[in-house]
């Protein structure tokens, strides 16, 4: 009996690791991707990307703004000028916060009164928002006892006292701060990449298991066709499941679209798209479902944790931020942000939807040109 089951571990073991490809899943994925995702992921909220709306432009306003900017929490990406600068950059997501000095600041820090700060903040990611207002008050805080203190000590006396600095908070597209909105839509776009990629990888791969793919293209149906034949029925099924949860959205959490629903459905489309070019690209490289399967999780686990849904993409090192531009998951995420949360139209989202619609055909386009090869 042990030498029953000795002989049948040993056939599974080099049944296993026969196939070059088999190896590099099972044991090249695992330690690529565990070096590539320990860099990248961070639950720290670092570098955030920032906008200086200084209408005093004074010597303290320019100071708050570099103790901002020297702090390590915040990027300042640019000093704007007015309102509408502002509305552009938090609808893009170029920014994901706003500190606003008003007209008044230093003249009312002066007359030793309170001088309005305002913090506005994207708040789509409620997590986040949260951090960053505390950081704000501990930066604020930290200006009021250095700074501010030995300007007024120099000027007044030892026992000058300055104004103080009362910080209005503000986040944006998600006033209350709830979580759900954030990772309600955010499951939606897991979800599809999910049903998509996972059951479209096998769709292929299946035909070859079971010897039926020749008999398919001895028949007049041609290789475009076929492919067509083999993607539809998951766009529709990804459309279907599209629909059930956002009406489960809706229902139980009281989710609306704030934006344009039809431009939501194409881009969807694209979305899916993408993802069953992925899959068909893995279907037509494996031999086996379990190879497909295999490939498909360790696609699925960088795609997921490099969205920008788990982790902030502005916090991964800037090798992997470039790397994110191939994950079709990072633009759909900011095109549920944008139509679902903020309402913003194609203008706003141009940036997801180009890249988006380049992944698109380029995955598609590699996946029937490697299947026209893989038939040959």
């Amino acid at each position: 009996m042990l030498n029953r089951i000795k002989r049948m571990l040993v056939k599974e073991f080099l049944q296993m690791f026969r196939d070059p490809r088999m190896r590099v899943v099972i044991f090249g994925m695992p330690v690529i991707q565990l070096v590539v995702l320990s860099f990248a992921l961070t639950m720290d909220v670092t570098d955030i990307p920032t906008a200086v709306y200084d209408q005093d432009n004074s010597v303290a306003s320019r100071e708050l703004a570099a103790q901002f900017g020297n702090s390590g929490y915040f990027e300042i990406e640019e000093y704007i000028h007015s309102r509408s600068r502002m509305v552009e950059l938090l609808d893009t997501g170029d920014v994901r916060v706003v500190i606003r000095i008003p007209s008044d600041f230093e003249e009312n820090l002066m007359n030793r009164t309170t001088a309005g700060l305002q913090v506005i903040a994207d708040g789509t990611d409620s997590n986040t928002t949260s951090i960053v207002f505390g950081y704000v008050s501990q930066i604020v805080a930290q200006y009021n006892r250095e700074k501010l203190r030995e300007r007024f000590v120099s000027q007044f006396g030892p026992q000058a006292v300055p104004g103080e600095i009362e910080i209005e908070q503000r986040a944006w597209y998600n006033e209350n701060l709830e979580s759900r909105y954030y990772y309600v839509p955010g499951l939606v776009g897991v979800m599809l990449i999910l049903v998509s990629i996972v059951v479209a990888s096998i769709a292929i791969v299946r035909e070859k298991e079971m010897g039926t793919i020749e008999q398919v293209m001895v028949t007049p149906i041609g290789k475009a066709e076929f492919i067509l034949g083999k993607t539809v029925p998951y766009l529709i099924t990804g459309y279907i499941i599209m629909a059930v949860m956002f009406a489960i959205a809706y229902l139980v959490f009281g989710i609306r679209i704030e934006g344009s629903m039809v431009l939501l459905t194409v881009l969807t489309g694209v979305y899916l798209v993408g993802n069953l070019g992925i899959a068909l690209l893995i279907s037509v490289t494996s031999r086996t479902q379990q190879q497909a399967l295999l490939t498909a999780f360790f696609v699925l686990m960088p795609a997921i944790l490099l969205s920008g849904f788990v982790f902030p993409i502005h916090n991964m090192p800037a090798v992997v931020q470039y790397a994110t531009y191939l994950n079709p998951m990072r633009w759909y995420m900011e095109v549920l942000r944008g139509v679902i949360l903020k309402g913003v139209g194609i203008q706003a989202l141009s940036k997801a939807i180009l890249w988006q619609t380049i992944l698109a055909v380029s995955f598609l386009f590699v996946a029937v040109s490697r299947f026209r090869k893989t038939l040959d």
